[in-house]
């Protein structure tokens, strides 16, 4: 019988989803305000989230809920390796640390998986199927906004298996239909889905500790216009309205 755990996390974690969109880094990027320094910070901090959250689901792939939504494919750590030596060149390791709200992102992780594996679910969820949906629209603002050259500089939302919008929608669909599959309790259900509001919190936090970068290259007064006002999240609204490019200095 399926747990119905994709609908689950998708309605569970709507208003988490939101809050992460609200942040005033991500609004700004999403009106085509991308500032490098705060974006190759965010792609810093992911690197030490998908070198933590890859190297658990490894660890842990022979779980019986954890196997069926270990995909290869999904794999971003590679991706980012190749962003970060694009953004900060090829001794990119010894450039990058994580921040502190990036720490407790990857302590969270390793917690979980000490604690209860199959928790990790939420944190692949949040991760992999952002990464598939509002990542693709990430990847169009930033290429746009930051003149990128091609082949570079967006590879984590690259996948080299789903090239497509069309592929990606149907890897999403299996996605989901693995989601729906693992052998869950209620109770488990649950705990995934409190935990997946936990992973948005962390991803949450990452995000608004790159304000001070934005603030730095804006003008007060457009950066309070574009923050001041909540914005329905893309979870919450199903048309978006289209949004500017500009770069802004490094």
């Amino acid at each position: 019988m399926s747990c119905h755990l994709a609908e689950r996390l998708r309605e569970g974690t709507r208003r988490s989803h939101t809050a992460a969109e609200n942040t005033a880094f991500m609004k700004c990027f999403l009106k085509g305000i991308v500032v490098p320094k705060a974006f190759r910070r965010l792609l810093a901090n992911l690197y030490f989230v998908y070198d933590a959250l890859e190297s658990e689901m490894l660890a842990h792939q022979d779980n019986p809920v954890i196997r069926p939504i270990y995909f290869d494919a999904l794999l971003r750590k590679a991706a980012l390796e190749q962003d970060l030596a694009f953004y900060y060149g090829d001794r990119w390791i010894e450039e990058i640390s994580p921040s502190p709200a990036g720490c407790r992102y990857v302590m969270r992780i390793h917690w979980v998986a000490t604690e209860e594996p199959a928790l990790l679910v939420a944190h692949a969820y949040v991760r992999y199927m952002g990464d598939l949906s509002g990542g693709q629209r990430l990847k169009a603002i930033a290429r746009a906004a930051m003149n990128l050259p091609e082949n570079s500089g967006t590879s984590l939302h690259e996948f080299a298996a789903f090239p497509t919008a069309e592929t990606q929608r149907a890897f999403k669909m299996q996605y989901r239909e693995a989601l729906n599959a693992l052998p869950l309790d209620e109770a488990l259900v649950q705990r995934i889905v409190d935990e997946a509001n936990v992973a948005f919190q962390c991803n949450h936090d990452v995000m608004q500790a790159l304000e001070q970068y934005v603030q730095e290259v804006i003008d007060p007064e457009e950066f309070a216009a574009i923050v001041g006002t909540k914005s329905h999240g893309s979870t919450e609204s199903a048309t978006a309205a289209s949004d500017r490019a500009l770069v802004r200095p490094t």
